[in-house]
């Protein structure tokens, strides 16, 4: 699947039964990678986004010693995009979010999303831009995701797991 240095993960909506691989981007985002490298296996109930347009994500406390920093940023990921954001529970914390348990004042929160279609805009409502780091690439099962992702958008999420997992 490439160069031997390359580090790959299974991303998967597992209900749906649903899985595509990813090339971690350690030339561009290397801090982020080594974070989510060294945490993974991770899952949780997927979302799918109100303002980012094209966005299934899963929410999980803080893993890393440190949150990375801004590297490899964007506002306007592009399809197969794996983008990491952190949130504060007070940034999320509003009813028309849709959060019941993961998000609360005082708690900091990792968004961890795929981008599975093109035309999106981090630009929130509420808070204004939201750059996200770039920190994976869908290489191979775009096609199926997004398909399984627009199922999700249409007939809904509850019930679903998002998983990410060294491949």
């Amino acid at each position: 699947m490439g160069d031997m240095a390359d580090r790959y993960l299974e991303i998967s909506l597992v209900k749906r039964g649903v899985t595509g691989t990813a090339r971690l981007l350690d030339d561009r985002a290397p801090i982020t990678c080594e974070a989510v490298w060294k945490s993974l296996p991770l899952s949780g109930d997927v979302y799918h986004a109100k303002y980012a347009r094209n966005e299934v994500y899963a929410l999980f406390p803080p893993f890393a010693d440190r949150e990375p920093p801004l590297e490899n940023p964007t506002v306007t990921p592009i399809p197969g995009d794996l983008c990491y954001f952190t949130f504060s529970g007070a940034e999320l914390g509003t009813t028309s979010y849709g959060y019941d348990r993961e998000v609360r004042p005082g708690t900091t929160v990792v968004d961890l999303a795929l981008f599975y279609e093109r035309n999106n805009l981090l630009l929130n409502g509420d808070v204004g831009w939201v750059p996200g780091i770039v920190w994976g690439q869908v290489v191979e099962g775009l096609d199926a995701l997004a398909d399984a992702c627009n199922d999700l958008w249409r007939t809904g999420a509850a019930g679903e797991t998002l998983s990410f997992r060294r491949a």
